[in-house]
């Protein structure tokens, strides 16, 4: 199974630079490596269209993603973008559910599954993030809180309508902090994760990708990565450098 990297690129450059460091990846990539590592970047969504055209044009084996989504399929709702439209610019993933939208923003679960089911009526593949805070983490509470999460962020889900699925642990205390869940701290909360949804009707090992994010960096990609049970990586700070995005990928054992 090939393993996946997500460059979240949050709210940082317009769409020339955005170009650039398409560029700049694209260039530093190792022949072929699309064979067994899938990358996906996450630009903001002023450049999506830019770098789709790009990536069509020089026939690029990146694939985009958005960074978040509408619950909303269309109407009056000032400012949101939806999967419908989000599907025209030819995307493959949407991040929903990310740490930052969750505190900052105060999404709950309800919208998040929400804005799930929008991605996959659109036939795009929804990159569920989840994760416990610090408060959960240290009271030892912290499996209750994420099983919460996936029920409810996951809720009503057909085997019929989910084609791909990446299911991302963030744990928030991990988030542009420089901390880092050690790798018995991800395996230890994937493992309980996939057991949830082993016992879910859209179950199937063959299309949900286990993933981690939290601060990840070329220090500690390897050991995550090379961990037969963490499928991949959703990158933050890090992807903003092309140098530091590329040894993440490079990190994985071909």
């Amino acid at each position: 199974m090939k393993k996946i990297i997500i460059g979240n690129w949050k709210l940082n450059l317009d769409h020339l630079e955005a170009i650039q460091l398409l560029q700049k990846i694209n260039y530093s990539l190792p022949d072929n490596i699309e064979d067994k590592i899938e990358i996906i970047l996450s630009p903001s969504f002023t450049s999506i269209r830019s770098l789709q055209t790009v990536i069509s044009s020089d026939k690029l084996k990146i694939k985009l993603s958005s960074q978040n989504v509408s619950q909303f399929s269309s109407g009056a709702y000032t400012g949101e973008v939806s999967a419908t439209q989000l599907k025209k610019l030819e995307i493959d993933y949407g991040i929903v559910g990310h740490s930052e939208r969750r505190t900052l923003f105060n999404e709950i679960d309800l919208v998040i599954n929400d804005k799930v089911n929008r991605l996959i009526e659109n036939d795009i593949v929804p990159v569920f993030c989840f994760g416990e805070r610090i408060e959960e983490r240290k009271s030892g509470s912290y499996f209750n809180f994420i099983e919460n999460q996936i029920n409810e962020g996951l809720k009503g889900l057909r085997k019929d309508k989910v084609n791909k699925l990446v299911v991302a642990y963030e744990p928030i205390w991990a988030i542009g902090t420089g901390e880092v869940a050690s790798l018995e701290n991800i395996v230890e909360v994937l493992d309980f994760v996939k057991n949830i949804i082993s016992k879910k009707p859209f179950f199937n090992e063959d299309n949900i990708k286990f993933i981690y994010g939290g601060s990840v960096s070329p220090d500690n990609a390897q050991e995550i990565l090379n961990s037969k049970i963490i499928d991949g990586v959703l990158v933050g700070g890090a992807s903003l450098d092309a140098t530091k995005f590329v040894d993440i990928i490079k990190a994985v054992e071909l």
